[in-house]
């Protein structure tokens, strides 16, 4: 069974890697995808990359080795590396929904407004907020673990760890409660209502042609909202009521749930992209066509 495990695990990780290192280098090699929706494109599927190996590789290790075993530094970096990726993630996510708010809505300012200039900023605050947010607390209040040396979960999570940390932990509620208004429900509120002007523009568009390829251009960034989101409020919902709450519970419903964003997404999230976009595959088959044709002498 563990063998099973294994394989299984590893051939997903060979996957999201081969399918995020194909979107990315498919971009970067292709002169007409050189536009800002690909830019955050690669920038999805970077971080994409770096999730999965920032928990798939010590998965593997836990299911080949006898005893499960993490360092508590390595734990950490596991969790701020987690929180600073996914929380970098859901930001992005509406990012590229103002990215087809502003082509769908304002298609003739859209290189104006999308320079690469506002692509750069929009980058480096991405990152540098992310970053800032999830590590100036534990400076201010380190963590210090007395609850235990047992984490149920496959990963370092913040809702995991604070059932292990000494005294009040009313500081890291507080403080997980304002990041995840930050880089969570903002951005939701951002994606829904870039979707519900996309939406009212789209109406107004006459022809039954020009609907669809504008419907289109927003199904696949549509498709990994729904799914990361879904995830997230279900885990966000059960961690409210079992580890923010006064009793503690199983944390195995958050265990399972949480495979879909930290192994599915990542996975999933190149697919969706690339099969659902013509102008992809037609620069990856032109791509592979380029490189792979021998040269003459």
């Amino acid at each position: 069974m563990r063998i099973l495990l294994f394989i299984g695990l590893l051939l997903i990780y060979i996957m999201t890697m081969l399918g995020n290192c194909f979107l990315i280098c498919t971009v970067i090699l292709s002169p007409q995808l050189h536009t800002a929706m690909y830019y955050f494109l690669c920038n999805l599927s970077f971080i994409d990359l770096f999730y999965s190996s920032n928990c798939i590789p010590n998965m593997l290790y836990d299911v080949i080795s006898e005893q499960s075993r993490i360092s508590v530094i390595g734990c950490l970096t596991q969790m701020y590396c987690g929180l600073i990726l996914g929380g970098t993630e859901y930001v992005l996510l509406a990012v590229m929904a103002y990215d087809r708010y502003i082509a769908i809505c304002f298609p003739l300012h859209y290189t104006v407004i999308m320079s690469w200039r506002t692509c750069k900023y929009l980058t480096v605050i991405m990152w540098a907020g992310n970053i800032i947010l999830n590590t100036v607390p534990p400076i201010i209040k380190p963590y210090v673990f007395c609850g235990g040396n047992k984490v149920n979960h496959f990963a370092c999570e913040i809702f995991i760890l604070l059932e292990l940390v000494c005294g009040d932990i009313s500081f890291y509620k507080l403080t997980t409660f304002i990041g995840s208004l930050f880089v969570l429900f903002l951005p939701f509120v951002f994606i829904m209502v870039s979707y519900i002007c996309i939406i009212i523009s789209i109406i107004k568009i006459k022809s039954q042609d020009g609907r669809s390829r504008a419907f289109s251009t927003c199904a696949s960034h549509l498709t990994v909202v729904l799914m990361l989101y879904g995830t997230f409020f279900i885990i966000y919902g059960t961690c409210m009521t079992t580890y923010m709450g006064q009793e503690k519970d199983d944390s195995s419903s958050v265990k399972y749930v949480s495979i879909i964003y930290v192994i599915i997404a990542p996975l999933l999230n190149p697919f969706i992209y690339s099969l659902r976009n013509n102008e992809v595959k037609r620069a990856f088959w032109k791509m592979l066509t380029r490189y792979s044709v021998p040269h003459s002498l």
